[in-house]
Parts: C-alpha cells; structure tokens; sequence
C-alpha cells in the first residue's frame, strides 16, 4: 500500500507545494484549477523523480504543519530582536558568531529545510554544509553565547525535522 503511494507521490510536500503554488499564481480559487494544480503536482514529482538522490520515507503532515506555524512565529519575534539590536547596539558592542552545528539529520529535504529556516530566521545565516553533510556552519548577527545557538538550533528545529521525517 505505501511502496504504491510512493510511487504515485515520490515527495508527497512537493506535490502539495506545487499544487499550492499553481492555485496562487493563478489568482483565482475555482475547482478546476485547483485539479489541475493537483495534477502538476503529481507529474512534476513523479517525472523528475529519478534525478532525485532518494525520495523521502515517512514523512508526518501533521507535524510539518505545527513545525510551520512555530518557524513563522519565530520569524516575527526575530525581527522585532533584529530591528532591536540594530537600533541600540553600537557596530562595537556587536558579537557576531560563527557556529558549527553538528547535525543528526540524514534526509537532504531535512538538511535543506533546517538550512532554509535558520537562512529565513532574521539574525541568522546557514553558510555551509559539510562535505558529508554531517554539520552546519551558522553565521548569528549577535549573540553572547555561540553554545546557546547551536543548542537552540538543534532542540528547536532539528528535533522537530527528526520527528517530521522518520
């Protein structure tokens, strides 16, 4: 049963995504093209589907949603801590960080999205990834404590991207 929804939907996010994104590029919300979003949804994947390393297994809809809701939260909050730092800290009073953040995850849709999240979070950037991608390197604007980051990372975004893609 699920080697055959695989096979219909090699990456299930990306058919949803691109079934999303055919539906707000063409403005209007009617039934026929939200099938044909569908549709494109299911072809692209499926077509493309064998230039892709590995297609991901065990992926938690439900999870990824509450994961979204907490990465958009924490983009708001970060930008109000941004725009903060940026008013009353001098360029001297800045500690800017380099951190390498030694990473669990296996699945390149897991790395990319932990990548995306840290680069969309206000204050921090994903620089680099190791060779075997078993690190990130994370530049943050300001921080006291690098360990601090490199925790947060870890415990707020990875953890959850571990429970998402099992």
């Amino acid at each position: 049963m699920m080697r055959a929804f695989y096979w219909l939907f090699p990456h299930p996010f990306l058919t949803l995504l691109l079934a999303a994104v055919w539906a707000l590029l063409e403005g209007t919300l009617s039934p026929g093209m939200l099938v044909f979003g569908l549709i494109l949804g299911i072809i692209i994947p499926w077509a493309t589907a064998v230039w892709w390393p590995g297609t991901p297994r065990g992926f938690r809809l439900g999870r990824m949603i509450v994961y979204i809701v907490i990465v958009l939260w924490d983009i708001m909050v970060a930008n109000v801590l941004v725009a903060w730092i940026v008013l009353t800290k001098s360029n001297a009073k800045l500690r800017p960080a380099w951190v390498i953040v030694p990473l669990d995850l296996r699945q390149p849709e897991a790395i990319t999205i932990l990548a995306g999240t840290i680069t969309l979070t206000p204050g921090t950037v994903s620089a680099d990834l190791s060779d075997e991608g078993h690190s990130l390197l994370v530049h943050a604007l300001h921080t006291e404590d690098p360990d601090a980051i490199r925790d947060e990372i870890k415990h707020r975004y990875e953890r959850r991207l571990k429970e998402i893609f099992v």
